[in-house]
């Protein structure tokens, strides 16, 4: 028996009344009274986050390009793939992508696709992450871009994609951006193919963008 498809919709429910009780720096905290479908009002704090983009970058050996950075939230130094906010409103996903590879691992790539888009903690958070794939990897020419704060203390190397998987598998690899990344990867080669991903300029409801 067929399964209708499953995807989500869109849906907003009514709110009664919004304030922001902290602004920091990149994001803020909103609370909002949202109307239940029984009639009732409740609270609901959140985040507001701009979004982010993240690559997985891969060789032509199949390795990943992974960073390893502290994270002070967590108490942990966790190893990631390339990412950065969407600093600016509008912005292109793909160019921010193209310059936080640029900037985290002074390399440049040919051919870049679309590999999932996700939100990484929607029950207190709005953050949306595209992960983007690129492959076609090179060195870039020219000086490295000025790094700070925990960026001071960042390594970077290349690690097999099966490697990755299968830290992620037994626990020894926690992030987000990472762990989708790295198994949608191996879906996408397991299904149709890295050729059959979308677009690097496929529409993205979640932060629509200037092309």
């Amino acid at each position: 028996m067929a399964h209708a498809p499953i995807q989500d919709t869109a849906e907003e429910w009514q709110v009664n009344a919004t304030s922001t009780p902290f602004t920091g720096n990149k994001t803020s905290v909103r609370t909002d009274t949202v109307v239940m479908p029984d009639g009732s009002a409740v609270t609901r704090d959140y985040q507001v986050h701009p979004g982010s983009v993240a690559v997985v970058a891969l060789d032509d050996q199949d390795r990943v390009i992974v960073v390893s950075q502290y994270r002070h939230p967590v108490r942990q130094r966790l190893w990631e793939i390339p990412a950065g906010l969407l600093d600016v409103p509008g912005e292109n996903p793909l160019h921010a992508a193209q310059r936080e590879l640029y900037e985290e691992a002074h390399v440049k790539a040919e051919d870049w696709r679309v590999l999932t888009d996700v939100y990484t903690t929607p029950g207190g958070c709005d953050e949306a992450v595209r992960i983007f794939l690129a492959r076609g990897i090179s060195d870039v020419e020219g000086e490295r871009f000025d790094v700070e704060h925990e960026e001071l203390d960042m390594e970077v190397t290349r690690v097999p994609l099966a490697l990755l998987g299968r830290g992620v598998l037994k626990g020894e690899l926690h992030n987000n951006c990472l762990v989708v990344g790295v198994l949608s990867v191996m879906a996408a080669l397991a299904g149709d193919g890295l050729d059959a991903l979308r677009p690097a300029e496929a529409p993205w409801p979640a932060r629509p963008f200037e092309v």
